[in-house]
């Protein structure tokens, strides 16, 4: 078995990522693929991890691509967290998803106070409910109760936020749809979006798009980012062609063993944000990615990330933004002192983060 350097996996993940070169604003749904999807629990890091990679994508772009050209779908994916994705790779997605079945242990439906019976009354009334039009959430609970004729379903809908509305949409029986006005919708996927073929067994593909970007990866790296326990995740892994190699004495998975082995170092800045996918992937061993600093300056209670200086692919620094009238006041945090051709690179990715959201740019070391 071959042996890989964390040098060696920063520099193949930093260009997997993207993080080498601008691309053209056209490939944003490239990005999107090649990312397997775009964390999107705020839809403004959305936008900016987008924009981190693509020279020229507007702001705009993300909900054009979303409502307008339905070229993205928005939707409860992995591990249950909210990404955007590809439409024309959703049905491969859903089908991955459709393999979850940790909302029919009776565990989980003892927590969320369900039985096996109701759970898959509401999402029968769910796909009923949503059948030629789109609801906002009030909306969907009350055409539940309904469809359903029992009000105590419909009423579960405005409980526990996503906790029965994630096991619908892993069933391919919702997505969202547009907002209406400060309010989310849903929408019927089959009605949604143009039919697809899902693939036969979807989790060797997925599992092997995962290796392609956010790999070299352990096991229990994949099986975090899938939502399954660390021998599930051995055992999808297995059913790839993957290459498996040693570092730091565990065995992790390669997508590409010589590429990694041949990777070139990549130079530059990045300020990425909030939940970027580069920082989720690195989420286990991030103290090899830091320049500095504390893994815990990112990686933020109840599950919160925060925005990233990236530095030559590694985590630099923490880094803020907030509009102050016709000003974009961008709070850049270093974890040590930075170089005089990084400090360069930090004040150029402020003045394109300004013309990617507008305003004045104003850069205030801290």
């Amino acid at each position: 078995m071959k042996s890989i350097s964390w040098k060696q996996v920063a520099a193949w993940r930093a260009r997997r990522h993207g993080l080498h070169t601008l691309r053209p604003a056209d490939d944003a749904l490239a990005v999107v693929s090649e990312l397997c999807g775009v964390h999107a629990q705020l839809m403004s890091s959305a936008g900016l991890t987008l924009h981190a990679r693509l020279d020229g994508f507007a702001a705009q772009d993300v909900d054009r691509l979303l409502w307008q050209e339905k070229a993205l779908v928005k939707t409860w994916c992995m591990r249950g967290t909210l990404h955007l994705l590809p439409a024309a790779e959703y049905p491969l997605w859903q089908a991955g998803l459709d393999t979850y079945a940790h909302y029919r242990k009776p565990v989980w439906l003892r927590n969320f106070h369900i039985t096996a019976e109701e759970q898959d009354q509401l999402l029968d009334a769910v796909h009923a409910a949503l059948d030629g039009q789109v609801l906002t959430r009030e909306q969907l609970a009350d055409e539940v109760t309904r469809v359903s004729g029992d009000a105590a379903i419909g009423d579960r809908l405005r409980e526990s936020w996503g906790a029965h509305l994630k096991p619908a949409s892993f069933q391919g029986k919702l997505l969202f749809g547009p907002n209406d006005g400060q309010k989310i919708s849903f929408a019927r996927p089959d009605q949604w979006l143009p039919a697809g073929t899902p693939p036969g067994e979807p989790l060797p593909e997925i599992a092997t798009r995962f290796l392609n970007v956010h790999g070299p990866a352990t096991r229990e790296d994949f099986a975090r980012w899938w939502g399954v326990t660390p021998a599930e995740g051995a055992k999808i892994l297995a059913g790839t062609s993957a290459w498996q190699a040693e570092l730091d004495g565990q065995t992790w998975w390669v997508a590409d063993l010589d590429a990694v082995l041949d990777a070139e170092p990549v130079r530059g800045v990045r300020l990425l944000p909030a939940f970027d996918q580069y920082v989720v992937a690195a989420t286990r061993h991030a103290g090899n990615f830091l320049r500095g600093g504390s893994a815990d300056l990112i990686y933020r209670p109840q599950g919160w990330l925060s925005a990233v200086v990236v530095v030559d692919a590694m985590f630099a620094g923490i880094w803020r933004h907030q509009r102050k009238g016709k000003r974009l006041v961008v709070e850049v945090e270093p974890f040590k002192a930075l170089s005089a051709k990084a400090r360069k690179g930090v004040e150029a990715e402020v003045e394109r983060l300004a013309g990617h959201l507008g305003g004045t740019p104003e850069l205030i070391w801290v």
